[in-house]
């Protein structure tokens, strides 16, 4: 009923308009959400967007578990990019007890988040090209993610879902297979990139289908509160590494790509752009990584090494308190942000000193830009609607927290 009620107004239009369910178990949605378009033949009048088919209340699981444990949580976001997730609710909550890292974690943690924006782009742009009709870029990519996990692999044992790192820092220090690893994905990885880059970027056919498909001004990207690489495509150049530096981002120096017509081809082009930024700021992070801890000296938070644990009474004493969740939080209200792989990834974060968070809000990216999927795709074809879905690198993950 409250489909028909929406579209009650359109019954005067001439013609006769078709519902069309896009969704919410579609192999072109890239994801369990659904959209009701009205349409005109093969063009689409109007369009209601629905979520919360995978409604998994993280914000309430989350409030339920001490704040070591729901760094799995985050996870489930943005899971094309889950170590930049991590490592935002770890700066949160250093934030709010005061803990400063070495410069070292610091430069380790950029490297793990510049590897997950990689990946996350390389998702959505060469899901892009399959949605164009071009596969071939699809695949070649994907071995090149599957690389990138390779090197997650090496730090915390996990793939997708990574739950790497800790409050204070990593967890352990890069091994000698990650360096191995690291270099060579550094050596071999940015020729094909620009081999990916040479099928799509001038492709005539691509361009076609790019250009011109679910457009946004920059007036109305910020009106809706877009931000990363969409806003960026719109001719926006804000970047929270930029505009907000955290874990010493102000030691690198990167250009932040921009867009002018905010359409599907700019939205490809900026993340584009950013692969070849990100991959030079790993170069300059792992060219210049400090000597020194790869934690801080936090014990009340941070879990001592196991042979500590067996040997010495203080790590043991720090050990059970960590894992029994005796450790005093303290009372405050923060919120620290970080740029996601397709955004500016939030978290609001009130303490009451208890073991679990009083009240934490994730500010996810893809469910504030989501609203605007409606307007972007009005008067453009179903086949640009399902384009524009894949450039604006919707996650399910993000929409139903």
């Amino acid at each position: 009923m409250q489909v028909q009620s929406y579209f009650s107004s359109l019954d005067n239009l001439d013609g006769e308009l078709a519902t069309l369910n896009l969704g919410p178990t579609h192999p072109a949605t890239h994801g369990i959400f659904q959209n009701v378009l009205k349409m005109d033949g093969e063009k689409i009048v109007s369009g209601e967007p629905t979520i919360g088919y995978i409604h998994r209340a993280f914000e309430k699981l989350a409030e339920r578990r001490p704040y070591n444990q729901i760094t799995p949580i985050t996870d489930r976001l943005n899971y094309c990019s889950s170590p930049i997730n991590n490592m935002g609710w770890h700066m949160t909550v250093e934030k709010l007890i005061g803990c400063e890292l070495p410069k070292r974690a610091q430069y380790m943690r950029i490297i793990i988040m510049e590897l997950s924006r990689i990946a996350d782009h390389l998702v959505c742009n060469s899901v892009i090209g399959v949605d164009t009709g071009a596969l071939t870029g699809f695949t070649y990519m994907f071995q090149e993610r599957e690389r990138i996990y390779d090197l997650f692999e090496e730090v915390c044992g996990s793939r997708l879902t990574t739950n790497i790192g800790r409050i204070g820092g990593m967890e352990r220090d890069f091994t000698p297979a990650f360096h191995a690893k690291l270099k060579d994905f550094l050596k071999t990885f940015p020729p094909r990139f620009e081999e990916f880059g040479g099928l799509l970027e001038r492709n005539r056919i691509f361009m076609d289908r790019c250009i011109g498909a679910g457009p946004i001004t920059a007036e109305m990207a910020m009106a809706y509160g877009f931000t990363g690489p969409n806003l960026r495509a719109a001719g926006v150049d804000y970047d929270v590494r930029v505009m907000s530096p955290y874990s010493s981002y102000e030691d690198f120096d990167f250009i932040i790509p921009v867009g002018i017509n905010g359409d599907t081809y700019d939205r490809f082009m900026v993340r584009q752009e950013e692969i070849r930024q990100s991959l030079k700021i790993i170069n300059d992070a792992y060219n210049n990584l400090p000597e020194g801890a790869y934690h801080a000296d936090v014990p009340e938070f941070y879990l001592p090494d196991k042979p500590d644990v067996y040997t010495k009474m203080e790590a043991l004493i720090y050990h059970f308190k960590v894992v029994m969740q005796e450790t005093p939080i303290p009372v405050g209200e923060v919120y620290h942000c970080v740029e996601g792989g397709n955004g500016e990834l939030g978290f609001y974060l009130i303490s009451d000193g208890g073991r679990t968070p009083y009240r934490l809000h994730f500010r996810r990216p893809c469910f504030i830009y989501y609203q605007a999927y409606p307007e972007m795709i009005k008067g453009s074809m179903l086949s640009d609607a399902i384009l524009t879905m894949s450039s604006m690198n919707v996650i399910a993950g993000e929409l139903d927290a």
